[in-house]
């Protein structure tokens, strides 16, 4: 408790703590030129050239987006060290003025066209088996809510309400709860594969053996990615990850005339700045709305 970046740490949420101790490993290895990790290194003794300097390290070996958020880790580190008495506060100040970096405009990824997802669902209702069914659930979810493949791993059973189609989202991006609905095929579909899991509490997507046999535990990001990926495959569409689920949400959802701040709630962004990014619609659309405008 007065170590910084264990303090850091442990404010994070599980999910999180693997990512950001690899990340605070990386920058304590280019702070020492390899010989400290996040534990060893005395962060209490940073300042403004040392940050600087890996700043600049970042820049070189990370897009943008990775370098940013490998910033901000370090700035919470060096916070939790002014906050524990460890780091004076003009040294703190200064140590922590860095500029963003900038990162392109051009969203990464891609939206999936309605044929991909047919497609995609198609792989999956081929059979009655186990891993048919639960990826058939998965991939209704990720299409029905948008939301992060981490928040979809942490769902249980008792998240999920067949009358409503609601998910309780708990602990999204932020720490925050938020609530999701279902589109009644999707919560169809969900169902089906809670027969097969059967009403046992714990997670809502189980691991599935080779052999079939369901594991009652948690299913991994990584891998939703390969369940992703393989379905990809058998559909033959072009490569995807599982995050343009949620940009063919947003995007979908805004095309289709629903106000931003609702997509901004149901994708659970912090910001209104960051779903207006998912706005696919051109300037036809922008033209045909003023026509709505009464001048007389």
């Amino acid at each position: 408790n007065r170590h910084p970046a264990a303090v850091y740490l442990s404010n994070l949420t599980q999910g999180s703590r693997p990512t950001m101790k690899q990340t605070l490993d990386a920058i304590a290895s280019v702070l020492t030129s390899g010989e400290c990790d996040h534990l060893s290194l005395d962060w209490a003794k940073i300042r403004y050239h040392h940050t600087s300097s890996v700043r600049s390290v970042l820049m070189q070996r990370y897009a943008p987006a990775t370098a940013n958020k490998m910033l901000s880790a370090l700035k919470r580190v060096l916070k939790e060290a002014y906050r524990l008495d460890l780091l004076g506060a003009d040294d703190y100040t200064k140590a922590v003025d860095l500029p963003r970096i900038s990162e392109s405009r051009k969203l990464k990824g891609r939206a999936l066209k309605p044929g991909e997802i047919s497609a995609l669902m198609q792989t999956c209702t081929n059979s009655d088996a186990p891993i048919d069914v639960r990826d058939a659930a998965l991939i209704a979810i990720l299409r029905g809510t948008g939301i992060r493949r981490a928040e979809l791993c942490h769902l249980l059973l008792e998240d999920f309400d067949p009358n409503s189609g609601a998910l309780q989202v708990r602990q999204g991006k932020g720490q925050k709860d938020r609530i999701v609905y279902l589109p009644e095929e999707a919560i169809a579909i969900v169902e089906q594969w809670i027969a097969v899991r059967g009403r046992q509490p714990g997670p809502l997507l189980l691991p599935i053996r080779s052999s079939g046999r369901l594991q009652f535990r948690q299913i991994t990001p990584d891998a939703v990615l390969k369940i992703v990926q393989r379905r990809g495959q058998m559909a033959g569409i072009e490569s995807f990850s599982p995050h343009d689920f949620r940009r063919t949400f947003c995007s979908d959802l805004l095309d289709a005339g629903v106000d931003i701040a609702t997509v901004q709630k149901l994708a659970g962004h912090a910001s209104p700045v960051t779903t207006a990014k998912y706005d696919r619609r051109g300037e036809e659309t922008k033209r045909a709305a003023v026509q709505k405008l009464s001048i007389s």
